[in-house]
């Protein structure tokens, strides 16, 4: 929905109706990722795109088709489905679409997630899409700050205080946020996770819209410029920032968003004062100069950042560790450091050096046994907070159908 934020605002201040149609749930060969979204507004005017081709008829139909009567509905294209393969749907995939109208004022939830989503702030839009009727169409929008809108549980009514649903959802959108994730969540009216299938579980989809995570690295090296690269491609945006001009150049670090001339530890106190650094941000400390790295090391230690690593031997390490206790770190905050940075992967060139740190972030951040998939039986994804999926082929959100 990003993507098409500024027109939805647009549509949202003039006081014009529109549907919006977001894949949720994808497998197989299909061709867009959940968060893909469509808009048909009440002329008739679309915006965005759900499959790149596809199903777009069928989805603009059912887009017009909500804004008549005012319902949403879930929507499954398969390939051994008459009615996809009819549309175009031949990739072997299978898209679940959730089409919702939205009317201006209709909802405090999704109205403060349009404008948050044209502002550019980060937000997670937690909306119900499946489950007991008295939730269909429901809408928080979850940020720093809080949360808008209400879930209305059974037996609740406007006004009424959130119940254990509605703080669950809060909680694991702000978790899902943080790690700019986007999927399915499925809870029970009491909040606890549970199966698609039970009776009065509900389906939220769960969309988190947040600026790329930070990856800053500091000593501009020919390691830092293989960092660069990787770092990039994880997805981060990446700043290379050394105290010396002559090897603080953008040609030299064509990968990095931005190449920044300045002390390490300056440059992370500017940025910590700037607010743009949070609890993804990565720091590579690859200078390998105590004169650089400790009095960096003390100030990003006592930040809630999300991976602080630095390069160096062991000796370097433990001479690193001794110094940091004498700025008066202390065993915790030094227990954040991980130093030798990266994971033994016998990486000895820059671009395989790259790889072992870039594994240990991901480690880090999303769980992980460190060891051959081959090795062990247990789930491959760690930490995944979906626990189900919607399985109904086609699940209308009206009256209990």
């Amino acid at each position: 929905m990003h993507d098409i934020a500024e027109q939805l605002a647009a549509w949202h201040s003039a006081g014009r109706a529109f549907a919006i149609a977001s894949v949720v749930q994808v497998s197989g060969s299909a061709p867009r990722d959940p968060g893909a979204a469509l808009a048909v507004d009440a002329a008739g005017e679309v915006v965005g795109s759900v499959t790149g081709g596809c199903i777009e008829g069928a989805v603009y139909r059912l887009c017009q088709e909500a804004l008549l009567d005012g319902r949403p509905v879930l929507q499954r294209f398969g390939y051994d489905d008459e009615d996809a393969f009819a549309v175009g749907l031949t990739c072997g995939g299978i898209v679940d679409v959730f089409v919702q109208p939205v009317r201006p004022g209709g909802g405090p939830g999704l109205d403060a997630g349009i404008r948050a989503l044209a502002a550019g702030t980060p937000v997670a839009l937690a909306r119900v899409i499946a489950g007991p009727e008295e939730l269909h169409g429901a809408c928080l929008t979850v940020d720093a700050a809080g949360h808008r809108g209400a879930l209305a549980a059974p037996g609740t009514g406007p006004g009424a205080a959130a119940g254990p649903l509605e703080q669950a959802v809060v909680a694991q959108a702000r978790v899902m946020l943080d790690a700019g994730r986007t999927g399915l969540l499925t809870l029970g009216l009491d909040g606890r996770p549970c199966d698609p299938q039970e009776q009065g579980s509900a389906v939220l989809f769960i969309e988190s819209h947040a600026p790329a995570p930070r990856m800053l690295i500091f000593g501009a090296i020919d390691f830092a410029a293989a960092v660069a690269r990787i770092g990039r491609f994880l997805g981060y945006r990446v700043t290379v920032c050394d105290a010396r001009p002559v090897f603080a150049t953008v040609r030299r670090f064509p990968a990095a968003d931005e190449v920044v001339v300045d002390w390490p530890h300056r440059y992370l106190k500017d940025q910590a004062a700037a607010g743009t650094l949070d609890g993804r941000t990565v720091v590579c400390v690859l200078t390998h100069d105590a004169k650089f790295d400790v009095p960096l090391l003390n100030r990003a230690l006592r930040m809630p950042l999300g991976y602080v690593g630095s390069m160096g031997s062991r000796r370097t390490h433990r001479d690193l560790l001794a110094r940091l206790r004498e700025a008066g770190l202390t065993e915790h905050q030094l227990a954040g450091l991980r130093s030798p940075i990266g994971l033994d992967l016998g990486a000895r060139t820059p671009e395989e050096t790259a790889v072992a740190i870039a594994a240990e972030i991901v480690v880090h951040r999303r769980g992980g046994g460190c060891l051959p998939l081959s090795a062990g039986e247990g789930p491959i994804h760690h930490g995944d907070t979906s626990s189900g999926t919607v399985s109904a082929t086609s699940v209308e959100l009206r009256n209990g159908r």
